[in-house]
């Protein structure tokens, strides 16, 4: 096996290897990869966090050694906690890091991609947090842009924004709502429910295309458009700007 580690703040993952190709997802600075299939210019990789595949530019991630990929695998997973924070690198050089940046193998204010070394002196985050936790972490990204494959403050869609809160808290999720529907214990009523699970929504076809996480009193936190609060109702969320139900409930999942 080969892998690799992305060693710049956000980089696009592409359905197709081409930068006209459909973004997919993003991979944030410290994410480890397995690469599938490498050509010129062009690799393919699985993520390690949620074995999401897609394709990276060979310029803009770094190999890896086996034993270096595994070791950052096994070491506890170590994330950045503020919105927007920087890194250095031993020249002082700055570079910006969006929040849930992995900062692999750190050790006081150091850690090291491949040979080279960086200091991180912000807030960090480990290990599980309470339940309470995801309403607080979603409320960060109160307003946020939608961006089809995002997973920054700078641009999400909406199950880049489950996957985003519920990894600042300690725990996985797949990548797109319809794998992310699968996880979990499913809910009979809306009246079971409790801040924190995921709420999913269908298609005309059955098909899950949106997710969001129910918050109190009927109320849910979902990017569309931009990461908004809207009612949560048995037929599904109602948009009180447009006056109209917008996305139909198919089911709610317990995920912790």
């Amino acid at each position: 096996m080969t892998y690799g580690i992305c060693n710049l703040s956000i980089v696009a993952l592409r359905g197709e290897p081409s930068d006209k190709s459909e973004m997919i997802s993003q991979v944030l600075l410290g994410e480890t990869f397995t690469i599938l299939e490498k050509d010129k210019y062009w690799s393919k990789i699985k993520l390690s966090f949620d074995n999401y595949e897609g394709f990276i530019d060979n310029k803009q991630f770094e190999f890896i050694s086996d034993e270096t990929y595994h070791k950052i695998t096994k070491a506890d997973e170590i994330y950045t906690a503020q919105l927007i924070d920087f890194i250095t690198d031993s020249d002082k050089k700055l570079s910006t890091i969006p929040i849930g940046s992995r900062l692999p193998l750190l050790k006081g204010e150091d850690f090291f991609l491949n040979d080279k070394k960086f200091r991180f002196e912000g807030d960090t985050f480990s290990g599980n947090l309470p339940k309470t936790e995801i309403i607080q972490k979603a409320f960060i990204f109160l307003n946020t842009p939608f961006l089809w494959g995002g997973k920054t403050p700078f641009g999400i869609d909406c199950s880049g924004f489950t996957q985003m809160v519920y990894k600042l808290c300690g725990y996985k999720l797949y990548r797109n709502a319809r794998e992310q529907a699968k996880q979990g214990e499913v809910l009979s009523f809306i009246e079971e429910s409790e801040p924190g699970d995921l709420a999913f929504f269908d298609n005309e076809e059955g098909e899950i295309i949106h997710v969001g996480i129910v918050l109190k009193d009927y109320n849910i936190i979902h990017a569309h458009g931009k990461v908004r609060i809207d009612t949560l109702d048995h037929s599904g969320i109602f948009n009180a700007d447009l006056q109209k139900h917008t996305h139909k409930l198919r089911v709610i999942k317990k995920i912790i």
